[in-house]
């Protein structure tokens, strides 16, 4: 019973920023990967930023958000947040939170319900 609440999204203006946040909850005792993907109107959903946690941690941002996302995380809080900066209308998407999250049913990926973000003058 692993759920993962997220909040951060809203309304922009091109060029601002928001900051996305995701808390992981339920009886976890380890996070293999954590990210935020996102599916804008009429595209297929695509990968914005992940952190594998495990065998020494790496982190991979989409082609598209490169220099302008970042992830960071907070351990003692199995929290997520999404740092969006330099927002453009393209970026306009419901931003998904995943987690790859163990417990006592094992190892599963796991699925915020989406925040909706919009950017727009």
């Amino acid at each position: 019973q692993v759920q993962l609440s997220e909040s951060g999204g809203g309304l922009v203006q091109p060029g601002g920023s928001l900051r996305l946040a995701c808390a992981a909850s339920g009886s976890i005792y380890r996070l293999n990967a954590m990210g935020w993907y996102r599916q804008a109107p009429g595209k297929q959903r695509e990968l914005v930023a992940v952190e594998v946690i495990v065998s020494g941690g790496t982190t991979t941002y989409g082609y598209s958000v490169q220099g302008r996302f970042t992830l960071s995380r907070d351990n003692s809080k199995n929290t997520l947040y999404l740092q969006m900066n330099s927002l453009k209308p393209e970026d306009t998407a419901v931003y998904y939170c995943n987690a790859d999250a163990c417990s006592g049913n094992g190892c599963h990926a796991h699925w915020g319900q989406g925040i909706q973000v919009t950017v727009s003058s």
